[in-house]
């Protein structure tokens, strides 16, 4: 009887333990990501995971001016993220908006930021990102307002769109993190060609993200009667092979 009671009560640990371990960091220890359920009132913020953070800190690495560039690139996609989320918002209510702008692509943006202070890179200098990195000449970008012209494009696009209805601002959502998707595929294959496994740590963080985030834009649109959620845009922005958590062994459906 005392043998069969100790072994319940180590299961039951057991339990709890994994239950406290998937509720603090939603994709694993060390994704930064808590429970992804970002319609609550009261998500919580998002971390920058210590894997990041020692790639940041690490050796440098060798970078051609094409990552250079990819950085600089990189961090105006970020911006642009938590900026179109943000302002959108203020027209269209969504909950989720709200918390992927404040709680997760501002984490987002920030690691960039990190990765062009490493390597003292004026990210609003594009093409030809080149030193010293400078504070003052981003400051000189306000919210909306991008050094890339191809990313300030897409952002009047966007929000031009997103700000009509609650269904265009939720698939403004998916176009977003398709964009990023595609892009990041791009610079992880650039950055690995260069042996620059900082940067492709950086930009992994920020894929993993995105996979987060657009299917979280999916449910958003299913839960409003869009039975195909980011889908229903047509099969550029319809990815049912996204991993749906960081260890990508589940797809979606």
């Amino acid at each position: 009887m005392k043998t069969t009671l100790t072994k319940s009560v180590m299961v039951l640990s057991l339990i709890l333990s994994v239950a406290e371990s998937n509720g603090k960091y939603g994709h694993g220890q060390n994704s930064g990501y808590t429970n992804n359920n970002y319609t609550q009132q009261n998500y919580q913020e998002e971390t920058i995971p210590s894997n990041i953070t020692d790639a940041i800190s690490s050796s440098k690495s060798q970078l051609t001016q094409e990552l250079k560039d990819s950085i600089t690139y990189m961090y105006s996609e970020e911006k642009l993220a938590k900026e179109v989320y943000l302002n959108i918002y203020e027209k269209q209510s969504l909950q989720q908006l709200y918390n992927i702008a404040t709680k997760s692509e501002v984490k987002h943006e920030e690691a960039v930021n990190n990765l062009a202070i490493k390597y003292d890179l004026n990210i609003t200098q594009y093409p030809d990102t080149d030193i010293p990195y400078d504070k003052n000449s981003m400051n000189n970008y306000s919210s909306g307002k991008y050094a890339v012209e191809a990313i300030q494009e897409l952002y009047d696009m966007l929000y031009n769109k997103g700000i009509n209805s609650q269904q265009d601002a939720l698939e403004v959502g998916c176009m977003v993190e398709v964009t990023d998707i595609d892009d990041l595929d791009k610079y992880i294959s650039q950055a690995s060609e260069s042996n620059a496994s900082d940067v492709i740590e950086v930009f992994n963080f920020l894929r993993d993200g995105s996979y987060v985030h657009y299917w979280a834009f999916d449910n958003g649109l299913k839960n409003i009667g869009i039975s195909t959620g980011c889908c229903s845009l047509g099969s550029t922005y319809c990815h049912p092979e996204y991993p749906q958590n960081k260890n990508h062994n589940q797809k979606g459906k």
